[in-house]
């Protein structure tokens, strides 16, 4: 990124018709539908540090470390030059910077440190807005944001983890936690033959009688583990009372190394500068959290957690991947004419403009479910963080390839940011359970929790009367749901749960032009099945005026 404007004049031609580059610009305050849901789910406390990030992440500087982190990525080193083993992933400095400004930034713990209403709904903007400038930190920094819940199960063991955790600044130093400025969490469930069947998992864990009560070793392997140089992970293991939860340190209470061999890192299609890695446990020390075969119950509430972050993760890819369509469609002509101005043009940005905004309300919604002070409002946090995860990650490619196609050519060219926002845009839907598994947890929730159903019923039902095609969509719905959907209508049912939320929450808080679109093409009969096929009656010049921030 040029820091002084190029020079236009060369030797054959004159460089013109080109967009100016995409820096220096405050990604919270150009976003106005974004903004919106802060400020209504959370309240104007949280707008001061939401603007500090996002002028933070829309600097030329962050923009820069995003791209040099997945230019280069971490390379393990598995011994030092003596033979010695050390298992490290070593990172470019890009790396630890976006590490340190995203922990000065508070998004592992603002959630837990607000003392306030909201904090969930600040988790998850600051994850959007940072996700803006690079995807692949934000894992570890969920993890960690998702770890505390678990750790609170068990305080006697966890209860150090958690006091170098909230509060704390990134220290990327190994060694031991009582030493360290702040901590990150990772997390180790998956194993070869198992995946997201953790119940096929064959890790086993010992009792370490003379260590307590709560110490084991650990012999296995883990197929995926990702943040690989995190302080310590969650991670299943089974023990003579089944499946169970851990934490395992990356130094022991006797300040070793512990034996957690990283066996090679995951060269993947995206997210470059996050370090997956598989390894396996050799003797490795552990510490229950819970109770011995209580491990999912233990550590399905990280899960929860973790889920409304790969919501934030995607809100970020998508928000980049319009905004820099909309930044290059202003700038550039065609035709006489700006191709923002062209009418075809103009009805694929106003389509992605509304699919953003109902992604926008969907996930800010979600996330203020997370602040529960009743039961009711726990069950819609189970159900509804499913239903934005399902639904939203699906969508994400598609609407991450329509804003790489605005661009022309020069889209699909490594040197813009497009390509690396494709490759990130299909990983949330993959984490933290797919979509098979998503609409069969739905399905459980409704079967198993009726206050799920109920709270997303009221909530839903808060929009009755604003629109006809939304009203025929929910009564459609309901009578679907009367009787439980078969396994096989899973993906209908989350779909349709997910859109029908989507319609309700727009048209109670978004313009009428941006709520009649999304009902008429979603919910009615008049769109299309790719991006940009509106109604006439579709008030585009609204809808696309809410992006002139951003051009």
């Amino acid at each position: 990124m040029p820091r002084y404007a190029p020079s236009t004049q060369l030797e054959t031609h004159e460089v013109f018709n080109q967009p100016a580059e995409f820096a220096g610009r405050n990604l919270y305050e150009t976003d106005a539908c974004f903004r919106e849901g802060v400020r209504r789910e959370a309240g104007e406390w949280l707008d001061g540090p939401m603007r500090a990030l996002g002028a933070a992440v829309g600097s030329e500087q962050v923009l820069e470390w995003g791209e040099q982190a997945n230019r280069f990525p971490p390379e393990l080193t598995v011994f030092d030059r003596y033979g010695r083993r050390i298992d490290e992933a070593r990172f470019h400095p890009a790396y630890h910077s976006l590490m340190a400004l995203a922990m000065e930034h508070r998004i592992h713990d603002i959630a837990w440190t607000a003392g306030r209403a909201g904090g969930h709904v600040g988790h998850l903007a600051s994850l959007a807005l940072f996700t803006q400038a690079e995807a692949g930190v934000m894992c570890p920094i969920n993890m960690t944001y998702a770890a505390v819940p678990a750790l609170r199960a068990q305080p006697d063991v966890a209860g150090s983890w958690l006091d170098r955790l909230l509060g704390g600044r990134y220290d990327a130093a190994l060694r031991p936690i009582a030493e360290k400025a702040g901590i990150t969490l990772g997390m180790a469930m998956t194993e070869k033959q198992g995946g997201s069947d953790v119940r096929a998992n064959t890790t086993r864990a010992h009792r370490l009688e003379a260590r307590g009560s709560r110490a084991y070793r650990l012999v296995g392997h883990k197929w995926f583990c990702s943040a690989p140089m995190s302080d310590g992970f969650l991670t299943l293991a089974y023990a003579d009372g089944g499946l169970s939860c851990f934490l395992v340190p990356r130094i022991t209470p006797d300040g070793e190394r512990n034996g957690v061999h990283v066996m090679r890192l995951k060269d993947k299609l995206g997210n470059k500068s996050n370090a997956s890695s598989e390894i396996e446990y050799h003797d490795a020390y552990a510490e229950l959290l819970g109770e011995e075969g209580q491990g999912v119950k233990v550590i399905i509430d990280m899960v929860h957690h973790t889920r409304l972050g790969t919501i934030g993760g995607t809100l970020g890819i998508m928000r980049m991947a319009l905004a820099q369509a909309v930044h290059q469609v202003a700038g550039r002509r065609a035709f006489q004419k700006t191709l923002i101005d062209q009418p075809a043009m103009r009805a694929v940005i106003a389509d992605l403009a509304v699919e953003y905004e109902a992604a926008v309300v969907l996930g800010m919604r979600v996330a203020r479910a997370f602040d529960p002070d009743d039961e009711l409002g726990r069950a819609f946090a189970r159900l509804s963080v499913a239903l934005g995860k399902y639904w939203l990650t699906k969508r994400n490619p598609n609407f991450v390839y329509e804003c790489m196609e605005c661009h022309g050519g020069v889209g699909y060219v490594e040197e813009t940011p497009m390509p690396r926002l494709f490759r990130e845009s299909p990983l949330n839907a993959i984490w933290e359970g797919s979509g098979n598994v998503i609409a069969l947890d739905i399905l459980r929730t409704l079967a198993r929790e009726p206050a799920a159903l109920e709270a997303y019923v009221a909530e839903i039902g808060e929009s009755r009367g604003a629109d006809r095609r939304l009203d025929a969509a929910a009564d459609a719905l309901m009578d679907s749901l009367a009787r439980l959907p078969a396994e096989a209508e899973a993906r209908y049912a989350a779909e349709r749960m997910a859109l029908v939320l989507q319609g309700a929450l727009l048209v109670r808080n978004a313009p009428p032009a941006v709520a009649d679109a999304f009902c008429a093409t979603r919910l009615g009969d008049e769109g299309g099945r790719s991006f940009g096929v509106l109604p006439r009656s579709a008030d585009v010049e609204a809808i696309v005026a809410r992006q002139s921030e951003v051009a």
